[in-house]
């Protein structure tokens, strides 16, 4: 869905973006390729916040250890970290340890058969090793003694005994694929990355929280933190999303204020080199209310906020907000004119 609306915004084929571009790859290394430094997004190493697979704290620490260095190597990032038992306690500590790197560790399902096969052992063997490992059955005495025979290492059969689940390759390329698109959307079409991903990803964005300067959103950020443990699922997400308001706001682009009459219900628009926010990232106002306002907006102007709620069905409390925030103009209560302004 974010690559479609990416496509949509950028008119570019995503199917023509090149899977070898450098600053593309200098994303998942650091954050130069964003012109920021990690400590205007709040000590984040790279620049992969945001991206699909790739903008958690538990990957980026992956891609810290890892180093990844091509898109091979985050294909088999991407399936050390959807496989159970693969990385934690096994691929990750046979890096730290030099044991292994990236591109020798067990990633993905595949990786084992064709080594095997290279190693010399029977690919019927190999195939029926990877199948048993990968389901989390391990290996049988017979199976290790082929595979020794063969030259395979202590380390390698050791990482096999402890896995659970393992990721097909081919699977994790396709996220990949889809995520290396987005990531060069973020470099090359800025606005249009934070419009798909506010848009479509952020599950928890306010714009009361988010659009009122970057300031106003740092304070936010440190009140957030200093709570720890005790934030609720929303306002952890509502976190998350800060992170990427916060970069937004670094790289130098900022929002324009909505307008009731311009914006749009469930996406963010770029208008004027800034971004106006969705109706629906007004705290408490829905979908349906968004899309109420939208459709009464076609009708013409409002003429009061009695007229505004009636057209619309949206709560008075949420209408109060609205003008709090300044999105109502000068718009009167009621459509009622007091005789007392005509003294």
């Amino acid at each position: 869905t974010m690559i479609r609306m990416l496509q949509d915004l950028t008119g570019i084929d995503p199917t023509t973006i090149p899977l070898d571009d450098t600053q593309v790859m200098s994303l998942f290394q650091n954050t130069s390729a964003l012109g920021i430094t990690p400590d205007q997004i709040d000590g984040c190493p790279v620049g992969s916040l945001g991206v699909p697979e790739f903008g958690t704290d538990f990957v980026i620490q992956m891609l810290l250890d890892t180093k990844p260095q091509s898109l091979s190597d985050l294909i088999r990032i991407s399936g050390l970290g959807h496989g159970t038992d693969v990385w934690l306690g096994n691929a990750q500590t046979l890096i730290l340890e030099g044991t292994a790197d990236i591109s020798s560790c067990i990633c993905c399902r595949d990786d084992i058969m064709i080594y095997l096969i290279s190693k010399g052992v029977d690919s019927a063997l190999s195939f029926t090793i990877m199948e048993s490992v990968r389901k989390g059955k391990g290996l049988k005495p017979e199976w290790e003694k082929a595979m020794k025979e063969k030259g395979v290492p202590d380390w390698y059969i050791w990482s096999c005994k402890k896995i659970k689940y393992m990721f097909p390759k081919a699977h994790a390329a396709a996220y990949v694929m889809m995520a290396w698109r987005i990531a060069y959307c973020k470099i090359n079409h800025p606005l249009a990355y934070y419009a798909s991903f506010f848009s479509i990803r952020a599950k928890a964005f306010s714009y009361e929280i988010m659009c009122q300067g970057q300031q106003h959103l740092e304070n936010m950020m440190a009140e957030y933190k200093s709570r720890g443990d005790s934030l609720s699922q929303k306002e952890q997400a509502s976190l998350r999303d800060m992170k990427i308001v916060q970069e937004m706001y670094a790289r130098g682009f900022d929002f324009t204020p909505i307008d009731i009459f311009k914006a749009h219900s469930r996406n963010f628009q770029i208008i004027d080199g800034k971004l106006m926010p969705s109706l629906n990232s007004i705290d408490g106002l829905g979908e349906t209310a968004a899309d109420a306002i939208v459709e009464a907006a076609k009708d013409g102007p409002f003429l009061s906020k009695d007229d505004l709620r009636q057209r619309t069905k949206v709560s008075k409390t949420v209408i109060d907000l609205m003008d709090s925030l300044n999105l109502l103009g000068k718009l009167p209560e009621s459509n009622q004119i007091s005789l007392f302004d005509f003294v």
